[in-house]
């Protein structure tokens, strides 16, 4: 469950038993409280992203230094490794998971065949492309919770589904950045699982209004993060990463990021255009094909998701059933 990151070390936020959390260095299987090891005595793993540039060098020396204060990652409860203050989200991202969705929403009375209804929804996703047009909506820190939490299904929720997801963490302020210089505003990169209610994603009383992000997307603990925020040096290369959920343990999603119709560093501009990202912030890129809706198998009371990017450690939470709607 608790495996190791990329690179020599990883940030997260960790607590002993009925301890506070603390942002901690993780090196190996062992963590060192920061709160000690750095002057300023970071209050969370946000203060450490907001000096990023100061602090990195440091990181590297307290990674490397056998003499500290370090203590056993066993027996620490892992926390979402980071609380953003905004979370940027990219839907319809991944080419073959915007055509199983279309396929999968597809009206009955749809007069063309699977082949041509998938090779029309290409040429739409090859001209988004083109165009230059990603999709980004505003998600609510409220909906984070930890990488091994359980996640409550609310009553309401007819269709919870999963959303596996790669995750850059913003470093510093970031407004009207270009594409090419985007990646420069990353501290890292993280695990997200961004659920969704499929049944109430779109507005039946108001259509000409289309979606209903809030609803759909951000029941407490439906944003499952972390376990580790990975510096992004320790990351060749976001474009060619695994993204894999196991559902009781059988593989749902298992695509490379090469699949996405916009990289890391066109969504943080894209983003930047309107709306100044701050240091911890979260930008969600849009999860591969896979989802329930596809399999026609939604998440239910017992189920437990699993879920790995490469390089990126693994999460994994167990769904539970909420109470009367």
């Amino acid at each position: 469950m608790l495996a190791q990151p990329a690179g020599s070390f990883a940030l997260g936020t960790f607590s002993a038993r009925n301890g506070e959390p603390f942002p901690g260095l993780l090196a190996e299987d062992r963590v060192l409280d920061l709160r000690s090891a750095l002057d300023w005595a970071p209050s969370g793993l946000r203060a450490v992203v907001e000096r990023w540039e100061e602090t990195l060098p440091l990181l590297h020396a307290l990674a490397d230094d056998d003499a500290l204060g370090w203590r056993p990652l066993e027996g620490l409860r892992v926390h979402a490794p980071i609380e953003p203050r905004q979370i940027f989200q990219s839907g319809a991202n991944y080419r073959q998971h915007v055509i199983d969705l279309e396929i999968a929403h597809r009206s009955p009375d749809d007069p063309r065949t699977v082949e041509e209804a998938r090779a029309e929804i290409a040429a739409v996703m090859d001209r988004r492309a083109a165009e230059d047009l990603p999709y980004v909506f505003i998600g609510l820190p409220s909906a984070i919770t930890g990488p091994y939490d359980d996640i409550v299904l609310p009553a309401w929720a007819e269709k919870p589904d999963w959303e596996l997801e790669l995750a850059a963490v913003i470093a510093k302020p970031a407004y009207q950045v270009t594409a090419e210089e985007a990646l420069e505003y990353v501290a890292g990169y993280t695990i997200a699982n961004d659920l969704t209610d499929r049944a109430t994603v779109f507005r039946r009383d108001m259509k000409a209004i289309g979606t209903d992000w809030l609803r759909s997307k951000n029941a407490p603990g439906f944003t499952p993060l972390g376990p580790w925020l990975v510096p992004a040096e320790s990351i060749a290369d976001t474009a060619d990463l695994r993204v894999t959920l196991r559902l009781n343990g059988e593989t749902m999603q298992d695509e490379s990021t090469k699949d996405m119709l916009f990289g890391v560093a066109r969504l943080v501009s894209y983003a930047s255009q309107t709306a100044q990202l701050l240091p911890g912030d979260l930008v969600l890129t849009g999860s591969p094909a896979g989802n329930g809706i596809h399999w026609g198998r939604l998440l239910r009371d017992g189920d437990v998701m699993e879920g790995s990017i490469t390089g990126l450690g693994v999460q994994r939470t167990r769904c539970v059933a909420g109470g009367t709607a």
